[in-house]
């Protein structure tokens, strides 16, 4: 499989996708966020809209960070799972109803009060951050049909 589009080759899409990019690394590098829990909600989301370049690269990424291969397996099943936290449960629930927007009720005041539960305001405000930008990523490489499989950890960083 190849790409449709090389994006990066196009002047416009460089100038649009590097402020996707710098909002993603504010993100990573300025929020107290756990970096695991991004990781998790990149990876929920990207499962739901079938992502493949952005699984490959996040479970990659999330491995590499020294998250285990049983979590990374059942973040699809999170609900069955007992290896997440509840913050990470309220994380992941948020990101279902945040990138599922077209299904039914938006977000619910009951997904967001349990997220609000265990994040404050500074750390929703970066996970509502989060879900939109991976939901952005997902959606360019999807429409674009971007490969998986060849991505090396770190690789984009």
């Amino acid at each position: 499989m190849s790409a449709r589009l090389n994006m990066f080759a196009s002047p416009v899409a460089i100038k649009a996708w590097k402020h996707i990019i710098a909002a993603n690394k504010a993100i990573a590098e300025g929020s107290s966020l756990p970096a695991a829990t991004q990781e998790l909600v990149k990876i929920r989301a990207s499962q739901i809209n079938g992502c493949g370049m952005c699984l490959d690269m996040h479970t990659k990424d999330a491995a590499a960070a020294g998250e285990t291969s049983l979590r990374l397996h059942l973040v699809a099943a999170w609900r069955e799972a007992t290896v997440f936290t509840d913050a990470e449960r309220a994380a992941l629930e948020l990101t279902e109803q945040g990138t599922r927007l077209a299904d039914g009720s938006g977000v619910t005041d009951e997904v967001w009060d349990n997220a609000a539960k265990h994040f404050d305001d500074d750390q929703l405000a970066a996970l509502v951050s989060q879900i939109a930008i991976i939901n952005a990523f997902n959606r360019g490489n999807a429409i674009t049909r971007q490969p998986a499989g060849d991505y090396q950890p770190g690789q984009y960083a």
